[in-house]
Formats: C-alpha cells, sequence, structure tokens
C-alpha cells in the first residue's frame, strides 16, 4: 500500500514533490506533467524518458499520420 505524504500548496498553486518521490519517477528539473481530475483527486504523471517510451506503439495502426495530414489540409483550404 502506498504511503500518504502532505505537502503544502503555494498561494501560487505550486506544491513541492517529495525528493524520494523525485527519484522513484525520475522527476528533475523541468520535467513537465499532466494534470488529470479524477474521482479521487488530482492526479499528476510526469512525462519522463521512460513514460514516453512505456508509449512506444501505442498508436501504431490508428492512423494517426493521415488523421493529421488531412486535419492540415483542411485548414489550409480555409
Amino acid at each position: 500500500m502506498a504511503t500518504a505524504e502532505s505537502v503544502t500548496f503555494t498561494t501560487k498553486g505550486q506544491v513541492v514533490i517529495p525528493a524520494r518521490l523525485r527519484r522513484q519517477f525520475e522527476i528533475k528539473a523541468g520535467t513537465q506533467a499532466t494534470v488529470v481530475a479524477t474521482p479521487d483527486g488530482i492526479l499528476l504523471k510526469p512525462i519522463t524518458r521512460a513514460y514516453i517510451h512505456s508509449l512506444s506503439g501505442s498508436l501504431k495502426g490508428k492512423g494517426i499520420l493521415k488523421s493529421l495530414t488531412a486535419d492540415r489540409q483542411r485548414e489550409r483550404d480555409l
């Protein structure tokens, strides 16, 4: 089971992620994250090299390139 740790938000909404978690999830200065609202609260998902690598092949066969090309052509036609 995960151990809960307490953090404090600044007036700008910033929060310091405990060092143990930064090391565990390979979060370094400048690391970006996605922020997702869930029924349980706010979920931060760091966008690290490991996360990007885990997505490798996940869009294969989805026709993403064709879809993007068609979208750009529609924008040009406007």
